[in-house]
């Protein structure tokens, strides 16, 4: 037993008073003589000892009437579950999880319907005086600061679904430092939420030890879901008229099999394929679609199932641009046909532009996806800063060297790339001996079910220059000669990529600008010299959108629109010698296809869908939350359950214990009525 204000106890002093009186409280009798006193002896023998007894009850009465309402006001308590009671002012910061898994049904509807009833609960069971603090996913500014219990009240009705997910590292974080941010002495944290386990990692969890967490744990019915994960193409390239293969990536986190369930593909909200899969439980399944684009621009497409009831892991957009023509621009000491513009210029696929290096147009660099340096003795400066310039933002350059090159001028630009440059003129006759047949260049060249034979009639060489092979470079071979030297090869350099020929086109070199492999190699790696689209982003990563724009865009407006218009931001625009990026400081909560326009012109798009950490309904039970919490030693950490007697009692009974004040308060009343009627009704 414990008493919230124990110095009332000194008031249990005045039992003495009663005590004094009964003691000294003496009555004179008055004799009187009578002449038979046998039977007067025998009634005041028995008036005495009934005198007595009303006395000493009376006096009982008395005293215990003061000692209850000494203890009524001293507030006496059992506490619950070894909790000490926190007096003066509270603050309380409830979490109410309202991310996508909360769509889940419950035993009372929705489990974020579940989630804020149980909030208001926690909210009756504190003074009308004390702060709150409503915290959701979405980490508002509105959610930084200190409300009344009315005003927590009014904006928990305001609480919807969000695509923003949090940590719970995050999530103590945030609460701590609007509990801290005051003088309140008693802080406490409520999370209410299903505890999926994709999100709340228990390990090294940095809490502050004078806040109390309560863990409300929500369970849902079912934890089956069927979700679309994430999509990609089979080609990084798209092109017009040409088959798309897309595969597709599904999820069954549920118990039971799936059999021929439907998935459709629409682009510009047309239906372009349609395919059935089945996928066991606990599973994931590839579904492949194939599809035809007959136009040329931006296409915005999307992904479809139907699942319930978590339905926002349903839905996939994604977005791709097919360019009609691939820009391809070669350079060379005097314009002329040769056997890049006889295999690029008559190609209605390509825009082929043949420039002297005397006479440059360096604009026509800006745009374009292929670069190749036609047998050029040496780099001017000017042209190496424009090339490197175009290969950071995402271009391609192919060199084939002349027969004489200046090596320094070479090694220099190649080195500043980085990139492998030449070393030295080998004039020993060789042959190309090897192909890397798994590179993307020749993944699809020869017929897989067929066996490449050894003896394949590979390029003949007869003079090459020499190409370095460092060992922390990220070149990547494509054939190699026989002595093992690199006949072609691939560097990544920013977002573009750089190929290096060990001969020029010249026949003085080698027969390779005649031979079969001359026309695939040349097709694959302009077809591959745009830069990667990405498809699809995530909200809430605060991820950046790179964009290629036109040229004087510095003073003009971007704006970010949705399919229906119904959207319209203005994102900050970061130019960077690697391109233009758009920042969105996730302002984008929706997910659907947007549309990027420059002034009134439609110059990209861009595709956001929601995390695919909620799809996963894998969430903590109330008894591993108590094993994890104790194995990790939180001691600040409990775990609330709604009890029969509801959250708000059960709150009450942990914040203030098991009070007996009242039924102190009835005890002193009841004998103080005990007194009154020994008083009255036994003097009768």
């Amino acid at each position: 037993m414990q008493f919230i204000y124990p110095g009332f106890l000194f008031a249990l002093s005045a039992l003495a008073i009663p005590l004094i009186i009964h003691l000294f409280n003496f009555r004179k009798f008055k004799r009187i003589y009578f002449t038979n006193v046998k039977f007067l002896r025998e009634i005041k023998q028995e008036t005495q000892s009934k005198s007595k007894l009303r006395h000493l009850l009376v006096l009982l009465s008395r005293m215990l009437a003061i000692s209850f309402l000494v203890l009524a006001f001293a507030q006496p308590y059992l506490p619950v579950n070894n909790s000490t009671i926190a007096s003066g002012s509270k603050v309380i910061s409830i979490f109410v999880d309202n991310s996508f898994s909360m769509d889940a049904l419950g035993n009372a509807g929705t489990l974020l319907e579940e989630a804020k009833k149980n909030a208001s609960q926690i909210a009756a069971a504190y003074a009308s005086s004390d702060r709150f603090q409503l915290l959701t996913n979405d980490f508002e500014g509105k959610h930084q600061r200190l409300l009344t219990r009315d005003e927590f009240l009014l904006a928990l009705q305001e609480v919807k679904s969000s695509a923003s997910v949090k940590s719970i590292q995050e999530i103590l974080s945030r609460q701590s430092d609007l509990l801290n941010s005051g003088d309140a002495k008693n802080k406490f944290s409520y999370l209410i939420s299903d505890f999926q386990k994709s999100n709340f990692n228990f390990e090294n969890l940095h809490s502050d030890s004078g806040i109390q967490v309560s863990l409300l744990p929500l369970i849902s019915k079912t934890i089956a879901n069927v979700s679309i994960d994430t999509c990609w193409f089979e080609s990084p390239t798209r092109q017009l008229n040409h088959p798309e293969v897309l595969h597709v990536r599904i999820t069954n986190a549920s118990e039971n099999e799936l059999e021929n369930a439907p998935i459709k593909l629409l682009i510009n909200k047309k239906q372009k394929a349609l395919a059935s899969f089945s996928v066991e439980a606990n599973s994931t399944v590839q579904v492949d679609l194939t599809f035809t684009c007959k136009e040329s621009g931006l296409h915005a497409a999307q992904l479809q199932l139907n699942d319930y009831p978590v339905s926002f892991d349903d839905t996939y957009f994604f977005s791709f641009d097919i360019n009609s023509k691939i820009k391809v621009v070669s350079i060379s000491e005097e314009p002329g046909v040769s056997p890049i513009s006889n295999l690029f210029d008559k190609d209605s696929a390509f825009s082929f532009v043949s420039l002297s290096q005397k006479n440059m147009d360096y604009n026509a660099l800006t745009t374009a996806n292929l670069i190749v340096l036609n047998e050029l003795k040496s780099i001017s400066s000017g042209l190496a800063q424009e090339i490197k310039r175009r290969i950071l933002s995402g271009g391609s350059l192919l060199i084939f060297p002349a027969p004489l090159i200046d090596l320094a001028n070479y090694q220099s630009f190649l080195s500043s790339l980085p990139a492998n440059y030449f070393t030295h003129l080998d004039t020993a006759n060789t042959r190309v001996d090897k192909v890397n047949y798994g590179h993307n260049i020749y993944n699809d060249v020869f017929d897989k079910s067929k066996k490449i034979p050894q003896s394949i009639d590979l390029p003949v060489v007869y003079t090459h220059y020499s190409i370095n092979q460092a060992t922390r470079s990220n070149f990547e071979y494509l054939m190699k000669l026989q002595n093992g030297e690199h006949f072609l090869g691939k560097n990544s350099v920013g977002k573009g990529k750089v190929y290096v020929s060990a001969v020029g086109l010249n026949t003085d070199f080698s027969n390779f600008s005649k031979h079969a492999m001359f026309v695939p190699t040349m097709y694959k790696i302009a077809l591959y010299s745009k830069p990667y689209q990405q498809i699809a982003y995530t909200i809430g990563k605060h991820e950046t959108v790179e964009i290629e724009t036109p040229s004087s865009t510095t003073e003009a407006v971007f704006h970010v629109k949705n399919s229906g218009d119904s959207f319209d931001m203005v994102p900050e625009v970061k130019q960077q010698p690697e391109g233009t990026r758009l920042v969105l400081h996730n302002q984008l909560k929706q997910a659907d296809t947007y549309l990027l326009k420059l002034e009134n012109d439609t110059i990209g798009g861009f595709a956001f869908n929601y995390n695919r950490k909620e799809s996963a309904l894998n969430c903590y039970s109330v008894e591993s939350l108590i094993d994890v919490i104790s194995q990790k030693g939180y001691s600040n950490f409990s775990l609330l359950s709604g009890s029969e007697k509801g959250i708000t009692a059960s709150l009450k009974e942990i914040n203030q214990g098991k009070r007996f004040w009242k039924w102190c308060l009835i005890a002193a009343l009841f004998f103080l009525a005990v007194e009154i009627t020994l008083l009255r009704i036994w003097k009768k």
